[in-house]
């Protein structure tokens, strides 16, 4: 089928939906939405969206924020807003602003782009790229478009490949052998494979590409129809399958992946025991994630702060660090730091041992004290002498303790331990 990509990019439109509060990230999330959540040492969840956008061309944005959006809308206001809008660039920021005569919040995915309906059409795309805010992974978006085109579909669905096993817990896509959908699936227990994969199921990513004239008017449908819950994934999707040309993407076909990686990265980072590994990761020698591959950079925002420092090499003390991402502004005086990510400014304090950890913006570490696979929330201060990761039951008096044996750790529990000492 013959298309212009180039044109067809310049007429695309991207939605990112960044209003979600990511529950199960527990008192990560209570003051600050999901894709505002520190990552990687520098970055926010939401970098790797707007990122992908960029790199792929894409650069007509808008991020359609609502839960606790102050501190999303603040570092997209200090970093995204390099792009020109003379030449018809834009990062938008679109509040809930009750839109609707109904007056509500947003009540599903399909909703939040409904209730923006007028903004979306002030623009005239042709093409809607519809995102979640709350994913970490690095896909081509042109890429993604381009095969959209080719079939002359009507929607396209992103989708990777995980285990059947697995596929219970997810949103399931079953696709003919041409990737056309024939059903769509929700937490389904026997997933169907994918055509040629019997071992595994095409799990929907929640991004979406839609022609324009098609999404304006299955979300006028939608939002008259009251027995929807006016979500992509669970009403307006399925709606389509046998109405119209909707298509499986391979996520292995956009996907950017650096040399020596062996699958597609993707994670949603939406519980602790995720959001651990995912960061923990980035601290081996070839992690799955490779943010030190220039070639399709991670861009962000962040205050100038001076290099890390590491001080005191005596034998009793020794600020060191090992297989370890050590951020901007950091201090580790005298402690051990082994297979941990520190964000900015984290300071670890004399004969501390901080191991398998992610220590949050600003944490300062007591002397003494010793941290095993705990996340501690920023600003923590965690008194001298301190033992946390060493015995499971009692951090579950004290802290929250994961599934997987991770603790998080925040200012309100660490002052509870302070006087109940």
């Amino acid at each position: 089928m013959s298309y212009d990509l180039n044109d067809a990019m310049r007429n695309t439109l991207a939605l990112v939906l960044a209003g979600g509060r990511g529950s199960r990230l527990r008192a990560l999330t209570d003051q600050l939405a999901k894709p505002a959540v520190p990552f990687g040492g520098k970055f926010r969840i939401i970098d790797f969206p707007l990122s992908n956008c960029l790199n792929s061309g894409v650069r007509k944005i808008s991020v359609l924020t609502q839960y606790r959006a102050h501190e999303l809308i603040r570092h997209i206001e200090r970093g995204w807003n390099f792009l020109r809008a003379e030449l018809g660039e834009f990062i938008e920021l679109w509040p809930a602003q009750q839109q609707t005569d109904a007056g509500s919040w947003y009540l599903g995915t399909a909703d939040a782009v409904f209730q923006n309906l007028e903004l979306i059409e002030s623009h005239r795309p042709r093409y809607v790229l519809i995102l979640a805010g709350d994913h970490v992974y690095r896909q081509d978006y042109s890429r993604l478009l381009a095969w959209h085109l080719q079939r002359g579909a009507d929607a396209t669905v992103s989708c990777v490949d995980v285990p059947r096993a697995l596929g219970s817990g997810f949103g399931i896509v079953d696709a003919d052998a041409q990737g056309r959908i024939v059903g769509f699936l929700e937490k389904p227990a026997d997933p169907p494979c994918v055509p040629g994969k019997p071992e595994v199921c095409y799990a929907s990513m929640g991004i979406y590409v839609f022609n324009a004239e098609l999404l304006r008017e299955q979300l006028r449908r939608d939002a008259a129809d009251d027995a929807s819950s006016h979500d992509f994934g669970h009403d307006l999707v399925p709606y389509l399958v046998p109405r119209a040309r909707v298509y499986a993407h391979p996520f292995a076909e956009s996907c950017v992946m650096s040399p020596g990686a062996i699958e597609p990265y993707w994670r949603d980072v939406g519980t602790l025991d995720a959001f651990w590994e995912a960061n923990l990761d980035l601290t081996h020698v070839t992690p799955s994630l490779d943010l030190y591959d220039g070639r399709w950079p991670i861009y962000t925002y962040h205050e100038q702060r001076p290099a890390a420092k590491f001080v005191f090499d005596d034998d009793e003390r020794r600020g060191a660090a090992m297989d370890s991402l050590v951020s901007a502004g950091c201090i580790v005086s005298g402690g051990t730091v082994r297979r941990c990510l520190l964000f900015n400014d984290v300071r670890v304090n004399s004969y501390s041992l901080v191991e398998d950890s992610i220590l949050l913006p600003g944490v300062d570490v007591g002397r003494r004290a010793r941290l095993r696979k705990v996340i501690v929330a920023g600003g923590c201060k965690i008194p001298e002498g301190l033992v946390i990761g060493e015995d499971r039951a009692l951090d579950e008096e004290r802290f929250h303790v994961s599934e997987g044996g991770v603790t998080l750790v925040t200012s309100t529990m660490l002052e509870a331990v302070v006087r109940s000492r």
